[in-house]
């Protein structure tokens, strides 16, 4: 799955626009106060984790955009299951 499949399944489940942003597929403006955030390292990997108060916490970080996604679906889903 990638950034955009992810984005649709989490629709799908009826999680809230507000509670993630994905980079270069859904992005916030104005930034909500808190949202899971999946995004691209300046080496390649990605990333996951949390926004909150201002401040990035990465919580994970992943070989390829795949195993990110993944991670950001379990993280807000608390399922282990692929979202396809």
């Amino acid at each position: 799955m990638d950034r955009h499949e992810l984005r649709n399944a989490l629709f799908a489940t009826g999680i809230s626009p507000d509670a993630f942003e994905l980079e270069g597929v859904h992005e916030h403006v104005p930034l909500p106060p808190d949202f899971w955030f999946l995004r691209r390292c300046a080496d390649g990997r990605w990333e996951i984790g949390a926004y909150e108060r201002g401040v990035y916490d990465v919580r994970l970080t992943y070989d390829t955009e795949q195993e990110a996604c993944a991670g950001l679906w379990r993280a807000l889903t608390g399922r282990s299951e692929d979202a396809g």
